[in-house]
């Protein structure tokens, strides 16, 4: 039995995970990713796919980020039938993500077709939440730490890879004739001190390794999140003002969510009001509740009276007309609302009424990318555009780092150190060039590893007659 893999995507990038690996009368796909970001990567999501999907026999999902799941449905609407193998948190993210991108490409479509930039005279969206909807039956979610078969010859288990709810290192043991190959892909993996999330899971051997080199070339600052955090909030109620926190809707919500409860908890904030604004994010917490051994806050989740989650200060807010009513809301309180980057959502209603008021502030608890209005506002612009208008920028700005959902680099070779033996290939994935680069010489030099940067489409032979 001869093993290839082909990069489809995740390749010399960070976004668009679809690594096509062929057994010769096996074929499956590791992740079915969606190409984000700049535009020359975005116009790939519309080339023809490499290969006819009725080919492929199954896709095993590392997590439910779109950039690893967001062309599922094209996929299937293109005829792919099989399997689509995942952790059960995973699946139920999948959904809720998968949905909403839907709706997304289904309103771009109408804003091209409404203002005429579309070169296609009647665009149409990538896919829809039909689309969409119609990828949940081929879902098939898998516990943790439980090997199970996607062919005789193939098996699967699932380890924590900490990052967002659900996500996991994908453990794959090929059977050839008269050996047997594992190969190990890390996912997108988390940070080794996430209050919320379990840490990596060490795997102590890979014949071949795929990993992700996200912040492959920079170390997080040692930074204390909750106290900046706190430290922000106090700074703003002195002033008698209200505080809104752009953040994505999952994952780094339910971190803000925890942080905000352990200084009100701990009186270093006032008990005020906290308002999620976000079905989404509404919908995403909910899964912690559903899922708890998917995470460490069980001991948390379990209090009588109330917790994170469910307590007198936060208030779930479902509705346009629950969401508008904030837009006069003055005073002491703390508004949650997608998106992170300020690119859409709910909370540029809030920035648009909210930033011309010098005794608010907005904290951003990510990285803003550039050319994003987050990264306008952190910047220190005097204005910023929201709804075609100018909006003067008088609210105080803050940018609280550490709260970033991706190892960085200690942390990736930490996970990578703890293989016991060197890994005869490893591929380093999902990255930009310059990080992919330094980790994968770091790598080489600590560790003596042979390390490949793969190209998008690239094909390499992985075992000959195994």
């Amino acid at each position: 039995m001869d093993v290839t893999v082909k990069f489809l995507g995740g390749a010399g990038a960070v976004t668009g995970s679809k690594y096509l690996i062929d057994l010769g009368d096996f074929e499956f796909l590791v992740d079915c990713g969606l190409y984000q970001g700049a535009k020359n990567l975005r116009k790939r999501n519309w080339d023809k796919f490499p290969m006819p999907p009725t080919d492929m026999e199954a896709i095993i999902l590392t997590h439910a980020h779109l950039d690893h799941v967001g062309y599922l449905p094209k996929l299937v609407k293109q005829g792919f039938k099989g399997p689509i193998y995942c952790t059960e948190a995973t699946a139920e993210l999948a959904k809720i993500l998968l949905l909403d991108s839907g709706k997304l490409q289904e309103e771009e479509a109408e804003y091209a077709r409404k203002k005429g930039y579309s070169r296609h005279e009647s665009p149409e969206p990538l896919y829809t939440r039909d689309d969409a909807e119609s990828v949940f039956p081929q879902l098939v979610p898998q516990q943790f730490e439980t090997p199970f078969q996607i062919n005789p010859n193939v098996s699967v288990t699932y380890y924590h890879a900490g990052h967002i709810l659900g996500a996991a290192i994908v453990k794959v043991i090929v059977k050839g004739d008269t050996q047997e190959k594992k190969l190990v892909f890390s996912g997108d993996l988390g940070r080794y001190h996430d209050p919320i999330l379990y840490p990596p899971t060490r795997i102590p051997k890979a014949d071949i390794l795929w990993i992700e080199s996200t912040y492959g070339d920079r170390v997080s600052p040692p930074v204390k999140a909750e106290e900046e955090l706190g430290r922000a909030i106090r700074d703003t109620f002195d002033r008698d003002g209200l505080v809104i926190i752009p953040a994505f809707a999952l994952g780094r919500t339910q971190l803000v969510m925890y942080y905000l409860y352990q200084l009100m908890e701990k009186g270093k904030i006032p008990k005020v009001p906290i308002f999620l604004d976000s079905p989404m994010a509404i919908n995403a917490t909910k899964l912690y509740l559903d899922y708890k051994n998917d995470h460490q806050l069980t001991a948390c989740l379990e209090e009588e009276d109330h917790h994170l989650f469910d307590h007198p200060q936060l208030h779930y807010f479902r509705k346009q007309e629950e969401s508008r009513s904030l837009n006069e809301y003055r005073g002491n309180a703390i508004i949650i609302s997608a998106s992170g980057m300020a690119t859409g959502g709910r909370v540029l209603h809030h920035l648009f009424h909210h930033l011309p008021n010098e005794k608010n502030s907005v904290i951003f608890v990510g990285y803003q990318a550039y050319g994003t209005r987050g990264r306008r506002l952190v910047d220190g612009e005097n204005e910023v555009r929201i709804y075609g208008r100018e909006v003067p920028v008088k609210a105080k700005i803050y940018q609280i780092d550490g709260l970033s959902a991706h190892a960085d680099q200690e942390e990736l070779m930490d996970w990578a150190e703890g293989f016991t033996d060197r890994p005869k290939i490893t591929f380093i994935i999902h990255g930009e060039e310059q990080s992919a680069t330094v980790l994968g010489q770091k790598l080489h030099d600590e560790l003596g590893w042979q390390t490949v940067i793969p190209q998008y489409l690239e094909s390499f032979m992985l075992f000959k007659n195994i």
